[in-house]
């Protein structure tokens, strides 16, 4: 297995939305932490897409370069009606964003049916906690290359289990993301590790999680070449 304290983190929250730090402090703070990549993917609808994409972007380049971990500015489409969904990813990558992740059915929210199914058509990066994520929409997540996330965050992480086992039925991909808002939500590998556990998985299945999210940090080095 990895380094105990190494995290790479798909989902997390700044300023540009309703998380509680600039993204030069969050960085900072994941660093410190053991973080070896962390992504910015504040909430967006078509209101404030362009400027979060915009902007975020702008404190990439110097915090990799100075405080010597992988950033990448992302967006996390947020309840926006599923017709539109499809429209908004593609938009948002014209402007930008580098990781795509979006607010799945989670019970902890009135997401509107049919989202989970939109964002996967749609081929986002990463369907954020799910919630009771249909087997056919894990099959399709599947077939598109679409991750499930397991979530650290309260709420959302009610359903893990859940997911965690629409992924092992499909043979799907999952991720395991903080969706941190605050400082003391980002976690370390050991407490990530135990939060999968939790969902029901074994050491093996733990440390395939932890490959896929190496796997998803490779392609987004990629793209930027």
């Amino acid at each position: 297995m990895l380094e105990a304290n190494v995290v790479i983190d798909f989902h997390t929250h700044t300023l540009f939305s309703d998380g509680e730090l600039l993204p030069s402090e969050l960085a900072r703070r994941a660093k410190v932490i053991g973080y070896r990549s962390i992504c910015f993917t504040d909430h967006v609808d078509m209101s404030n897409m362009e400027a979060v994409a915009i902007n975020v972007k702008k404190a990439v380049g110097g915090l990799e370069k100075h405080y010597g971990l992988y950033v990448f500015a992302g967006v996390e489409v947020t309840h926006v009606p599923p017709p539109l969904i499809k429209e908004v990813v593609k938009e948002v990558r014209l402007m930008g964003a580098e990781i795509v992740v979006l607010h799945g059915e989670t019970i902890a929210e009135p997401v509107a049916e049919g989202t989970n199914r939109a964002a996967i058509e749609a081929g986002v990066d990463i369907l954020a906690h799910p919630g009771l994520i249909t087997e056919e929409d894990a099959c399709l997540a599947k077939e598109k290359g679409v991750f499930l996330e397991i979530s650290a965050r309260k709420n959302h992480s009610l359903t893990n289990g859940h997911v965690w086992s629409m992924v092992k039925k499909t043979r799907g991909r999952c991720v395991i993301n903080t969706d941190t808002h605050a400082p003391e939500d980002l976690i370390n590998k050991s407490f990530a590790r135990r939060i999968l556990l939790g969902a029901g998985m074994n050491e093996k299945e733990v440390k395939n999680t932890f490959n896929n999210a190496e796997f998803l940090l490779g392609e987004l080095i990629e793209r930027r070449r």
